[in-house]
């Protein structure tokens, strides 16, 4: 699966999905760490991946089904305690996504 990282979520969980067997590029890394939700939205739109935030306006620019979303609800974490608590909801997030599922909130 391919996913899309945004500016407030850590590098480091690129990686972490690529050991999973994904494609992850953080925002950082293809020059958008300082781009607007709007230009990060349509990047997400012309990938065709999945685009995983924290940043609740992504809710709304998605709309109407423009990109697939993975919205992470957590605060803030250091990257053990992010990936500690994605894993074991993992298989369920990925399952969701690769059955269609275009907006995936986790808490």
């Amino acid at each position: 699966m391919k996913f899309l990282i945004d500016a407030q979520l850590p590098p480091a969980l690129c990686l972490w999905l690529r050991e999973r067997g994904h494609d992850a590029v953080h925002v950082r890394d293809i020059g958008l760490l300082d781009a607007s939700d709007l230009t990060i939205a349509a990047r997400a739109e012309a990938a065709g991946g999945v685009l995983i935030s924290k940043d609740e306006d992504f809710v709304v620019l998605r709309l109407p089904d423009r990109f697939a979303l993975l919205w992470l609800r957590c605060g803030n974490a250091t990257n053990q305690a992010l990936t500690a608590w994605l894993a074991p909801r993992w298989t369920e997030i990925v399952a969701l996504l690769e059955n269609g599922e275009r907006f995936v909130e986790v808490r």
